[in-house]
């Protein structure tokens, strides 16, 4: 068992908000760290108080190289200064789509190699929210207790409180079929998928659809959303099938460079997603729900909190 007060919630500095959430949840407080940078570029961290046998939680995501650094850096102070376990929370992991390597290619898996880094600096449970494969689960060699969040009943219920009608989910390829399946199950909807196939970075080429779109409001799903290059190409492929109107939804909203800008100049009106990347928020565009709920449930599981 694990005592609310003697839980030391933290966060790097991108994921405060997310983290702030979940403490809500939790019914706690959470803590933030002492940071100062210096006039070389050096990041000055401190605990503001004492933490020698606490449970520290440490909310982060790593969509950036210093935010994996500031993650490692956390987690290895709490260990310096003796804390009871590092318990450690990943919403969003950079590098997810890089978790294996062509023969022979020389391309390093990064996925698997900075997931093996945090895994290296001894926390006790790691857990991801909606990988986009369970393969860095395993990058450890047994001493670390992993875990895979899954946020499917957050985006039923967000699709089912938007209230759109006669409406099918559809995958981008059939390697995410079973996962839009899973949500469709719960929400008790049709579900297809596309042909997707993949033949440089960030570059795909999404082949025919079926026509369970016909008719209806088509929702296409995916773990998340980069370039947004294979989600709009099945956009079309909806429209062509006979959607007579095309929503997106995917965990992770990345969206990176000028996807944004592409999805509103393809007629995209809504994008359906979660708070897990940094800087996610809901706008004109953008309808966003919290992971928190989950994250919360998760680690009063697992800590058994009382």
């Amino acid at each position: 068992m694990t005592r609310r007060e003697n839980i030391l919630l933290l966060a790097t500095q991108d994921t405060i908000p997310l983290a702030d959430k979940v403490a809500s949840e939790l019914q706690i407080e959470w803590t933030p760290m002492v940071r100062k940078q210096f006039s070389d570029g050096e990041i000055y961290h401190a605990f503001p108080r004492d933490v020698s046998g606490v449970d520290m939680v440490i909310i982060s995501a790593t969509h950036t190289d210093s935010a994996l650094q500031e993650l490692l850096d956390l987690i290895a102070g709490g260990l310096y200064w003796n804390v009871r376990s590092v318990n450690v929370v990943i919403p969003y992991l950079g590098y997810s789509t890089m978790e294996r390597a062509k023969p022979e290619s020389g391309e390093i898996p990064k996925g698997v190699t900075r997931t093996r880094q945090i895994f290296r600096s001894r926390p006790k449970y790691v857990a991801f929210v909606d990988l986009h494969s369970e393969a860095v689960l395993h990058a450890h060699s047994g001493e670390i207790k992993t875990r895979h969040i899954w946020t499917e009943e957050l985006a039923a219920k967000k699709i089912r409180d938007m209230e759109l009608g006669d409406y099918v989910l559809v995958s981008p390829d059939y390697g995410f079929s079973k996962r839009v399946a899973r949500v469709a199950g719960i929400l008790g909807c049709p579900h297809t998928a596309a042909n997707k196939d993949r033949y440089d970075v960030d570059k795909t080429i999404i082949g025919q659809l079926s026509s369970a779109v016909k008719g209806k409001t088509a929702i296409i799903c995916d773990d998340m959303i980069r370039t947004g290059g294979s989600m709009l190409q099945t956009a079309d492929r909806c429209y062509e099938a006979g959607a007579t109107d095309v929503l997106c939804m995917a965990t992770h909203l990345v969206l990176s460079g000028n996807a944004r800008a592409k999805f509103q100049e393809r007629g995209i009106r809504r994008i359906i997603g979660a708070d897990t990347y940094p800087g996610t928020k809901t706008d004109d565009i953008l309808e966003v729900y919290s992971v928190a709920p989950v994250i919360a449930k998760e680690l009063i599981h697992y800590l058994r909190i009382i």
